[in-house]
């Protein structure tokens, strides 16, 4: 177990938000008894309820057993054999889905694309018998390095198709980092565009990719979309046009049978500063968890538009973009730029658009909008929307409420969702028809998961008491090895508590049972012998009205250990001064306690974030303790939010 000693919880959040009956009355799960019923029986037997989620899918050959475990290693649906493609694709074809959109598309500069289940199957025929025609075979790893557009999708779909695991690089990243994630596959084939629209540049993809492979000798073959028309270098022995490789190829490729063990995809966790940590999901049991988990925490009817705002090179892109609505017949919106591009009405004017019913977005995403204020989504009419949901990271009980108000007009219910790239879909969110919602927690787990609060002995903490989040079954969605590091899974996952899941995350659980996820342990900070969750601190700053966004990290202090550093955006139109400054440290002291004051309050426009708006705290914590930033800063959205801070700490 790590040496950290138990995690003090310190938020005071006491709102309950009850499920609305005409709401329930048409959810696929309708009451608090019907989750408790199902929940109950999905953990007396477990087998029994994953083999019935698993006769949801389409199969060449049914398995013969649900699941052999053996810790840490588990096989699902074994002995089954089938395509995740096909069962995106070909089974909705016999029905009235054929003729329904699949894919919403819209680009930054407002080109459109719709694409319909038979288009789409077309098109992913199409390229996956020209990647064959160029050497793709079953088990070759592929990296997708490609910007929010349809072929990304497409891309994923002909990989599954033939058998061969693809590796989403986020578009974000360096060609230094595209490089390493490269070479941990050995993949030998690469899937690109000239670039891509971010708040109205071009990401120049093509040209990291052509610096990448300087240094990648296992790549074979480059694949090119043309997407911004901007001029790239094509080597003829190497690169291959997209719209000229499939030119002419017959809309016709037979979904290759592959067993239910097979490694669908290798996604590399973000952020990473040494070796690349490729997290490597299954075929079956990935697919049945994310196609149970789809439909019934987002409620999904076959009449939905349904908008999951994150980008495919993240694994909420994998399994809430792609592969899960997907596999439900669903009609999914990809969105290929920036939520300010035009203006910072961006994502409103297109759930207007669209009449968008379901939409799926981040925490830092929120309280960005907060901060650009209510007259930009009230300019719009958002009464299509029905549900919201959250992921990436906690939700502070203010932005939850916020989006609750403006966004979803006091009438949408919010799931709350907690996951990781490792566990493949969600494990812990209300069912929106049967679980009142508590802003900032992600209430109880999905059925069949059974998470548990331990303290650093790895025995069950008291209600309320503050520990480490586990799992302690096996999930058919759960990552099955680190990609040629099979020790390092076992060591980071596996050994901190014997036979359970280590998630790395801080949580408590209430006396009802909830889930109140306090962050990751390694943004714990020990104040004067109290171990406390930055995530609390960071709730009650943003409670006060002057502020939209925080950020607290710990920084070296000589007679506290730790002291704290609160990095806050203001409102528009809020001073900033050393009165303010007292005012939010008197408010965090009657919101959780003297304790928990910050030592330092550092006023900023913006926090440094990745693109999938994740805020990068490792980097304000080398700010606070005056240290100059190592590893990878690649990913960060804007590198100005950065130097600006930096400017201000001289």
């Amino acid at each position: 177990m790590a040496s950290v000693t138990d995690i003090e919880s310190v938020l005071k959040e006491k709102r309950v938000f009850p499920c609305d009956p005409a709401f329930a009355a048409r959810a696929h799960v309708k009451s608090a008894d019907e989750y408790e019923a199902l929940y109950r029986r999905s953990t007396e037997d477990p087998g029994a309820f994953w083999a019935e989620v698993g006769r949801e899918l389409s199969w060449f050959e049914e398995p013969i057993r649900t699941l052999e475990w053996n810790c840490p290693d588990a096989k699902w649906f074994v002995g089954g054999k089938l395509n995740v493609s096909s069962n995106c694709l070909d089974r909705h074809l016999t029905t009235v889905r054929r003729n329904q959109a699949a894919i919403i598309w819209e680009g930054e500069p407002g080109d459109t694309r719709v694409l319909t289940y038979q288009m789409l199957h077309s098109e992913v025929c199409r390229f996956a018998a020209a990647l064959k025609r160029i050497g793709v075979h079953k088990g070759d790893r592929v990296a997708i390095y490609l910007p929010m557009i349809p072929e990304a999708a497409i891309a994923m779909l002909a990989c599954a198709r033939l058998g061969a695991t693809h590796s989403v690089v986020f578009g974000g990243f360096s060609a230094e980092a595209l490089r390493d994630r490269i070479n941990d596959a050995q993949a030998r084939f690469v899937i690109t565009a000239d670039g891509g629209w971010r708040r109205g540049a071009v990401v120049a993809l093509k040209d990291a990719v052509d610096e990448a492979v300087e240094e990648t000798p296992s790549v074979e073959r480059v694949v090119v979309v043309k997407r911004t028309g901007t001029p790239v270098k094509m080597n003829r022995r190497r690169d291959l046009w997209w719209d000229e490789l499939v030119a002419g190829v017959p809309a016709a490729c037979e979904a290759e049978p592959v067993d239910s063990e097979h490694p669908l995809f290798i996604l590399y966790t973000s952020g990473t500063t040494g070796k690349p940590k490729g997290v490597v999901h299954s075929t079956a049991g990935y697919l049945a968890h994310v196609q149970v988990t789809t439909k019934l925490v987002f409620d999904l009817k076959d009449e939905d538009i349904y908008w999951c705002t994150a980008d495919i090179g993240w694994v909420t892109g994998h399994s809430y973009v792609v592969y899960g609505p997907l596999a439900n017949g669903a009609t999914t919106l990809m969105y290929e730029g920036a939520p300010n591009q035009p203006q910072p009405d961006r994502f409103w004017e297109i759930i207007e658009r669209y009449k968008v019913n379901v939409l799926y977005t981040a925490p830092t995403a929120i309280r960005t909008f907060t901060r650009w204020g209510d007259e930009w989504p009230q300019k719009h009419d958002l009464s299509s929307l029905r549900l919201l949901g959250t992921v990436g990271e906690p939700i502070n009980p203010e932005a939850w409420t916020w989006y609750r108000r403006v966004i979803g007009g006091n009438r949408c219910p919010i799931v709350d969702t907690w996951w990781q790239t490792e566990t493949g879909g969600i494990l812990i969110s209300p069912l929106p028809g049967a679980v009142p919602a508590k802003p900032g927690s992600c209430t109880k787990p999905f059925p069949g998961i059974v998470p548990e609060v331990v303290n650093r002995d790895g025995k069950p903490a008291a209600t309320n008491d503050g520990g480490y989040l586990v799992i302690k079954q096996p999930w058919p969605g759960m990552l099955r090895t680190v990609w040629g590091d099979h020790a390092r899974f076992v060591k980071e996952y596996w050994s901190q508590v014997p036979g359970m899941y280590f998630t790395g995350d801080g949580a408590r659980r209430d006396e009802d049972g909830y889930f109140w996820v306090m962050g990751r342990i390694d943004d714990v900070v020990n104040v004067s012998g109290h171990r406390l969750g930055t995530m609390e601190i960071e709730s009650a700053l943003v409670s006060h009205a002057c502020v939209t966004e925080a950020a607290v990290v710990g920084r070296p202090d000589e007679i506290k250990g730790e002291a704290l550093a609160a990095f806050v955006t203001l409102a528009a139109g809020t001073r900033a001064d050393d009165a303010l400054r007292k005012e939010l440290r008197e408010h965090v002291g009657k919101e959780i306690g003297a304790f928990a004051k910050p030592d330092d309050i550092r006023f900023t426009e913006a926090l440094p974030k990745t693109r999938s708006g994740k805020i990068m705290r490792r980097l304000l914590r080398d700010l606070a303790a005056g240290k100059e930033s190592v590893g990878d800063t690649t990913t960060l959205e804007d590198f100005s939010v950065l130097a600006k801070l930096r400017e201000e700490d001289e």
